[in-house]
């Protein structure tokens, strides 16, 4: 084996030296960082709800409606449909051609087979009639036309 040669006095005092100085703290504080992750985890929760959007659809005005109090099937028709002819099925835009077989499906395992069609006030009644030859051919018995009363937004 062989053997170390002895360092010299003044190039041990520096080398120890350097060492206490060279040493660091490794740990990193993680209480800042979760106390802003739960900051933007706050923000979020509170913000995701407002972002959500439907479609507008401004509704006729009834004085005289009946509350609703079945499960509910909804065929919303927004003033773009003449334009590129897709209406939303509870919340999800569908193409006219595809309607006819989505209301089926849906329709298949219920005893009442009852829509409710929301269809903007700008539109003409043969856009209404379209929608309602489909769901008829879908096999809904009743077509409700929802409306809203005259002091509701």
């Amino acid at each position: 084996m062989p053997k170390v040669a002895p360092i010299p006095e003044a190039a041990s005092g520096s080398r120890a030296r350097d060492r206490r100085v060279s040493t660091s703290l490794a740990e990193i504080n993680v209480v800042p960082l979760v106390d802003v992750m739960l900051v933007l985890l706050i923000i979020f929760m509170v913000t995701a709800p407002m972002i959500q959007r439907g479609i507008d659809v401004k509704l006729p005005v009834a004085t005289q409606s009946n509350p609703i109090v079945s499960e509910r099937v909804f065929v919303t028709v927004p003033s773009g449909y003449r334009q590129n002819q897709i209406v939303e099925l509870n919340g999800e835009l569908i193409h006219m051609p595809a309607l006819q077989e989505r209301i089926r499906q849906l329709m298949q395992n219920r005893s009442e087979k009852n829509v409710y069609l929301r269809a903007d006030g700008r539109l003409t009644v043969q856009d209404m009639i379209e929608v309602m030859d489909k769901l008829k051919a879908a096999g809904v018995t009743n077509v409700g036309i929802v409306e809203r009363l005259p002091g509701e937004r």
